[in-house]
């Protein structure tokens, strides 16, 4: 049964919330046309998701955008997503002004193309000092690579005297995360029915509660993330306790 913004509890709102956009391609093979038209598509989601977000009190949302197993797709989608993703953010900057959120960005950034770069870090300039929501795009992100990389920074550290193996805890590999600062995730949304995290926040996602749904991503909207959000109310959090 669909849920409406009436219906949430505002007092129990998850503070991060964690999206893995599935969907696009078969969404626009349904409409018998190329993957990249189901992107170009998808910003309507993606515009409904943040604001809805926004509009609940949410702290923190995280954006699973291109993936870095997404560089093995074919060039020509791959070039394709690229210009769609200049494209939006210079687009979407206004919304994000508008509706007071932070914009920043996780993952191996820098193996983005310059124009790419050079616009993602001119909006997150842009809405640095910003109050409202924290709009995170995981970008050439792997939880393989986080984790891969902490583990790179626990060692050098440890090589230059700085760091005890003893005092190594999830503190420390926390900070050497790139969701340093960033409370982890509390409910995690994927769409399009498939039921696996994908190599995303394989580290942060440890309590985090999973919602699928069958929705295609293109077709999310702010009723979407109430029903998550409505099931995660509903849901006895034990950490592991009784």
């Amino acid at each position: 049964m669909e849920k409406n913004i009436d219906e949430i509890d505002k007092e129990n709102i998850p503070k991060h919330i964690a999206v893995i956009m599935d969907g696009n391609g078969r969404w626009a093979k349904k409409q018998g046309e190329k993957r990249i038209f189901g992107h170009q598509n998808a910003i309507k989601a993606v515009r409904d998701a943040t604001e809805g977000c926004a509009e609940l009190g949410v702290e923190h949302l995280t954006l699973y955008a291109f993936s870095t197993e997404n560089w093995g797709r074919p060039s020509d989608e791959v070039n394709a997503l690229m210009e769609l993703l200049v494209h939006t953010i210079k687009q979407e900057s206004e919304t994000l002004m508008k509706n007071n959120v932070k914009l920043g960005a996780i993952g191996a950034t820098d193996t983005l193309p310059e124009n790419c770069l050079n616009e993602l870090h001119e909006a997150i300039d842009a809405t640095k000092d910003n109050t409202g929501l924290n709009l995170y795009l995981a970008l050439s992100y792997s939880g393989k690579w986080d984790l891969i990389k902490a583990v790179k920074s626990l060692a050098e550290e440890v090589k230059n005297d700085k760091l005890s193996i003893e005092d190594i805890s999830e503190q420390k590999i926390d900070n050497f995360l790139s969701t340093k600062g960033i409370p982890d995730p509390e409910l995690m949304i994927r769409t399009s029915g498939e039921k696996r995290i994908s190599n995303f926040l394989l580290w942060q996602l440890a309590y985090a509660e999973l919602y699928f749904t069958d929705v295609l991503w293109p077709d999310f909207r702010k009723k979407d993330l109430y029903d998550a959000i409505s099931e995660f109310q509903h849901r006895d959090r034990r950490f592991g306790k009784v």
